[in-house]
């Protein structure tokens, strides 16, 4: 492995911590319809756990309503059962065909704590890319010691991992702002 191979890989590694923390910031109620809050919920389905976007098309009908409507009309139970026994705090109104969850505003004492929320997931994001530094720093290391790099390219490399660390680090923090920016508005 070369050294720009090792930037590449760590890049992508990183990549996917960013991707990963949207997505968890995606499922975060912040007091408007968004289908990203049923990704994580799971109904019995003939016996499987399935997630509920996989039984249903699921839109958004109003600013603050979110319609499910499952393929298979026996399903609807288990996904209102699902719903309520998930971490959301609505209860899902079912009429036999399509289920509705209204949002209601958030209250202030909600919103701060989803931005503390907000922040220790960021802080998880942060722990994760400081991991694979460590790893990317661990390899240079080995090729160091296999003869296959100089001193010299150790020190660039180690500085070169750094400014891509400091650069994820910048970059979590930024879309962290961002998510508490919409969560404390009104």
């Amino acid at each position: 492995m070369t050294l720009d191979e090792l930037y590449t890989s760590t890049r992508g590694r990183m990549d996917k911590t960013i991707a990963s923390l949207n997505a968890e910031y995606d499922s975060v109620r912040v007091g408007r319809a968004n289908p990203a809050v049923l990704d994580r919920i799971q109904a019995e389905y003939y016996g499987t756990m399935t997630p509920i976007n996989q039984m249903a098309a699921i839109s958004v009908t109003e600013a603050r309503v979110l319609t499910i409507q499952p393929w298979d009309a026996k399903s609807i139970g288990n996904i209102s059962k699902a719903i309520q026994a998930s971490d959301l705090g609505i209860n899902p109104q079912n009429d036999g065909r399509v289920i509705r969850l209204t949002f209601p505003q958030l209250t202030e004492e909600r919103r701060r704590q989803l931005s503390k929320d907000v922040d220790k997931t960021a802080e998880e994001g942060r722990v994760a890319i400081r991991q694979i530094r460590r790893d990317s720093i661990e390899k240079v290391k080995a090729m160091k010691k296999s003869s296959e790099i100089t001193e010299d390219d150790q020190k660039d490399a180690d500085e070169q991992i750094q400014k891509i660390t400091d650069e994820y680090i910048k970059l979590i923090d930024k879309i962290t702002e961002e998510k508490k920016k919409e969560i404390m508005e009104i």
